[in-house]
């Protein structure tokens, strides 16, 4: 990671879900010239608005975002992508005498953006339907076996059931003849436009953070998020295994139109799911805060946070690079 001190500063807003980013992100927006860039794996699909917790229309007049309702549900987007999108729009935004802000909870991209990425080949649509026929025979167990004899380093992070990741690693492997250390290795050197400047919510006591988390949960099933999926099923073809239906409360809601699940389950399993989603948020944050110079973290409790995020933020637009 280096940082320019000559380019122009572009400020991030990162945290777990619920701890007030979209509150801070838009008192941002009322004292500085700013446009808000998405950081968040999930507000890129178009009709998932509900359970991604998708700021509202007035949220969104009142301050330019982007990166929010890109693509289909149908579709992958990918660290890759956000990456390219997100250097093209901060040369736009500085183009036009604002300040970049990126906000949102997809740690993957922070560190992406951040880091650059690693010299992995695409996705093999043909190669992935071979694994997925492998595994119909032999288990994810099986293939599990068959990585810790390719890659025993990357076998030994991954359960023997984690289908997902597990076929992502051998499709790596099997394309590159490489352990995915060395390909990860491997890293872009795409410039970035701006030096960043980093602002994290962490809340002081996390049970305050999981009972917000319930409570909007449970408003999200009170604003009809089980009719959304309900809805989504029915326009688009979709399966459970795409990433958009991967995203946490959309498995759950999956399970529950399918009938493998009562309300009651669904709720509880959401709450759950969205639960150990923040705590993955707070173990990359803590991996920031020791490795990024000038991490500036704030508790997301604090009763002043949209004040005290604005002070950070001129702070830090203020320091000398």
């Amino acid at each position: 990671m280096t940082t320019r001190p000559d380019l122009p500063p572009a400020l991030l807003l990162l945290g777990p879900t619920a701890s007030g980013k979209t509150a801070s992100a838009l008192a941002l927006a009322q004292a500085l010239p700013i446009e808000i860039i998405s950081v968040d794996s999930a507000l890129v699909y178009r009709d998932m608005d509900i359970g991604t917790a998708k700021p509202t229309a007035a949220e969104r007049a009142a301050c330019p975002h982007h990166l929010i309702d890109i693509v289909s549900p149908e579709e992958s987007y990918s660290a890759a992508r956000f990456r390219a999108d997100a250097i093209r729009l901060m040369g736009e935004i500085v183009g036009r005498g604002n300040i970049p802000l990126l906000a949102g909870g997809t740690m993957l991209y922070f560190k992406a953006l951040r880091d650059g990425l690693s010299d992995l080949p695409a996705a093999d649509p043909e190669l992935r339907r071979t694994i997925d026929e492998e595994a119909a025979v032999r288990g994810w167990p099986g293939l599990h076996a068959e990585l810790a004899r390719l890659d025993p380093e990357a076998a030994a992070r991954l359960e023997p059931g984690d289908a997902q990741r597990i076929q992502r690693a051998l499709e790596i492997v099997r394309l590159t003849g490489r352990p995915l250390a060395e390909s990860y290795a491997r890293k872009e050197d795409d410039a970035l436009p701006c030096r960043l400047l980093p602002i994290a919510l962490a809340p002081a006591d996390r049970s305050v953070l999981h009972a917000r988390i319930a409570e909007r949960f449970d408003a999200m099933l009170h604003a009809g998020f089980v009719d959304e999926v309900r809805r989504l099923r029915a326009r688009y073809r979709l399966d459970r295994a795409m990433p958009s239906m991967r995203c946490v409360g959309y498995r759950q809601a999956w399970e529950y139109l399918d009938g493998e699940i009562g309300y009651d389950e669904l709720r509880f399993k959401g709450i759950a799911a969205t639960r150990q989603l923040a705590k993955r948020q707070l173990t990359w944050q803590r991996q920031f805060r020791e490795t990024w110079p000038g991490f500036v973290e704030l508790d997301c409790l604090r009763p002043d946070l949209p004040d005290a995020v604005l002070r950070a933020a001129l702070r830090q637009l203020h320091a000398p690079g």
